[in-house]
């Protein structure tokens, strides 16, 4: 492989996380977990390698919420651990 070109195709490197998002509708209940804490909100689709939720709210690992009710929460799918519905 010569700079990114493999089979003649430029190379894209995309998350496998990316994957666990294929069969969520926007608006579908999710809880997004990171490394110590997850949000749970409403999908809002995944944009310039982020996942969207909507209306979320961050808990920690043991269950209790840390903070209130966010309009918008942009998550990095580099920091992605799990993905439930």
């Amino acid at each position: 492989m010569l700079f990114g070109l493999q089979f003649g195709a430029p190379f894209t490197p995309i998350s496998p996380i990316l994957a666990l998002f294929d069969t969520y509708p926007i608006g579908a209940r999710l809880a997004i977990g990171t490394d110590s804490s997850f949000w749970v909100g409403s999908f809002g689709g995944i944009q310039n390698g982020v996942a969207l939720l909507t209306n979320a709210q961050l808990f920690a690992n043991v269950g209790h919420p840390i903070d209130g009710i966010r309009p918008v929460v942009r998550i990095p799918i580099r920091q992605i651990t799990f993905v439930s519905q």
